[in-house]
C-alpha cells in the first residue's frame, strides 16, 4: 500500500510539472526612470477619444507581464467591459472611479484617491471614469492584452 501511495505521488507531480505552461518573464534592457512629463504619451486607440498611453515595460500585444500609464481627461468615462486577463490598476494623480457591472452607474461604484489600487479578475466586467480633475493610473497586466465592450457600439475600433 505504501508502495502505491508513493508512485501515486510521483506520478501527480510528474504530470504537474509537464503541464505547466511557460512563464514569460519581464526583462528589461536598461535601468530606466519614468515621469508623466518625459514618457512619450500617445493616443490610445482601444479606449474612447481622449484617452492617452505609453507602454514602459513589455509589449501588450505578446504574451507575458507589461506595465503602461494611461492618462485620462477630466469626466472621462470609460463604458462597462471585459479583459482577457487579470489587472491591477494603480491611481498615480487624481481620481479615478470604479464600478462592477454590465451598466455603467457612477452611484454603484467607489472613487479611488491617488496611492489606491484595485485588481481584476479576468473576464470581470466593470467600467470606470474620472473626476473634474486629469487622471493618470498604472495598468500591471499579462499580455496579449485587449478589451471586449459589453455593448459593441462602444467599442471606439468601430467608430471610425
Amino acid at each position: 500500500m505504501k508502495k502505491i501511495l508513493i508512485m501515486a505521488i510521483i506520478a501527480t507531480f510528474s504530470c504537474a510539472a509537464f503541464s505547466e505552461e511557460k512563464i514569460e518573464r519581464m526583462s528589461a534592457e536598461a535601468m530606466k526612470s519614468f515621469t508623466p512629463e518625459t514618457v512619450d504619451w500617445k493616443d490610445e486607440p482601444i479606449l474612447p477619444e481622449g484617452a492617452k498611453s505609453v507602454v514602459l515595460v513589455g509589449d501588450p500585444s505578446k504574451a507575458g507581464v507589461f506595465i503602461a500609464w494611461l492618462k485620462f481627461p477630466p469626466n472621462y468615462p470609460i463604458p462597462p467591459h471585459t479583459h482577457p486577463y487579470a489587472e491591477v490598476i494603480t491611481v498615480l494623480s487624481g481620481k479615478l472611479g470604479n464600478g462592477m457591472g454590465k451598466t455603467f452607474d457612477r452611484e454603484g461604484g467607489e472613487i479611488l484617491s491617488a496611492g489606491s489600487s484595485f485588481v481584476l479578475p479576468t473576464g470581470h466586467t466593470h467600467y470606470v471614469w474620472t473626476t473634474d480633475e486629469e487622471t493618470i493610473v498604472e495598468l500591471i497586466a499579462t499580455g496579449p492584452w485587449g478589451i471586449t465592450y459589453t455593448n459593441p457600439v462602444d467599442d471606439p475600433r468601430t467608430q471610425k
